[in-house]
């Protein structure tokens, strides 16, 4: 095992590899939100994952119950003093989807709670998603003046453009766990953790045990169509980085801060 963190109460990203299983887990304190740091160590963790000759399958999840992910720390959001900082830390986003999306292996996503912003985005990059009912989702960037640029690409590969529009649009809205598996976000949805888990083992033993080149080559055709992306998520960082310096989004996120 290995783990990237200062202390806990800075998060982490943590991975562990079991008989050709990655399993690589992101923490923070509040509610697994992701500062630049988590980022930086979660897209390095994949792409380590990814070149290690050890390694079959990954699973990306992260700690705790009922909560995902909350998507960008709003304290960094406020930290933000120029646009070259905003760029930096929305490519943090684009850095980590950019990873999973270059990653010669299979990534699996474990969402067992909600998941806001950048957290939809993380399921919506991994090639194949369990939920829980816990699991709802909502994209609350036009709530407070920025818009999931960097995310809805991956997003809208995943739910189409309805069903990320609808997200996107009604920012203050959850849609239920159900309503993303039926969208495509989630593979399938289970009733608890435990169950979710028995579904994740059993697929990711299987990977396991399949032909790395062919699990390659489908991953590919999988994401034929993306070859842009570095260029594109790095463009539309720098939209995000530009707009959360306006004077509406920084009132917009005090607020939700409070």
């Amino acid at each position: 095992m290995s783990t990237s963190g200062n202390s806990i109460s800075d998060g982490f990203v943590k991975s562990e590899v079991n008989n050709g299983i990655s399993s690589i887990t992101f923490f923070h304190p509040a509610s697994n939100s992701l500062p630049r740091n988590i980022l930086s160590k979660l897209s390095d963790a994949i792409r380590n994952a990814g070149e290690a000759k050890d390694v079959r399958v990954i699973i990306l999840k992260s700690e705790g119950d009922r909560a995902f992910c909350a998507g960008a720390s709003f304290d960094e959001l406020l930290a933000i003093n120029n646009e070259t900082e905003g760029i930096q830390f929305f490519s943090g986003f684009a850095n980590v989807i950019n990873a999973i999306r270059t990653c010669p292996k299979f990534v699996l996503g474990r969402v067992q709670g909600k998941a806001v912003g950048g957290g939809v985005g993380l399921a919506a990059a991994a090639d194949h998603c369990f939920a829980t009912r816990f699991a709802s989702i909502k994209l609350s960037e036009l709530a407070i003046g920025i818009g999931p640029f960097v995310v809805g690409p991956a997003v809208e590969r995943k739910l189409g453009t309805s069903g990320f529009s609808q997200l996107t649009i009604d920012s203050s809205s959850w849609k239920t766990a159900d309503w993303a598996a039926q969208y495509g976000l989630y593979s399938e949805v289970f009733d608890s953790s435990e169950k979710m888990d028995v579904a994740i083992d059993t697929l990711a033993k299987q990977l396991a045990s399949s032909s790395p080149a062919a699990m390659y080559e489908l991953k590919k055709v999988l994401w034929s169509g993306t070859e842009g992306w570095d260029t594109l998520l790095n463009d539309r960082a720098a939209i995000s980085g530009r707009l959360v310096l306006s004077d509406f989004t920084r009132k917009a996120i005090q607020a939700f801060n409070k």
